[in-house]
């Protein structure tokens, strides 16, 4: 694995754990009573960006030295997955 194919991998699991992880116990201003004028009900009332962020890059971190792990000793390969045989290692 190239140095510019691990930090696209760690980018992309980054932003889907951010995506997954955003939402987890969000308070919108209609539940807490608080609509300030000018702003839809569900915007958030505090949503915890920071600590979203770091949770966020400790799980990335951690899934990234799973995955990249598992593609750099070659436990499981194109032709595991390959359930075409469109990438035969013959070449035909």
């Amino acid at each position: 694995m190239t140095i510019t194919a691990a930090i696209v991998l760690f980018a992309v699991i980054w932003f889907m754990v951010l995506f997954v992880i955003l939402p987890l116990r969000l308070v919108t201003q209609a539940e807490a009573g608080e609509v300030v004028p000018g702003t839809p009900a569900s915007a958030p009332v505090d949503p915890r960006l920071r600590q979203k962020v770091r949770l966020t890059t400790i799980w990335a971190v951690g899934l990234w030295l799973v995955i990249a792990g598992v593609i750099t000793s070659g436990w499981i390969g194109i032709a595991d997955i390959d359930m075409f045989g469109r990438m035969s290692p013959r070449g035909d």
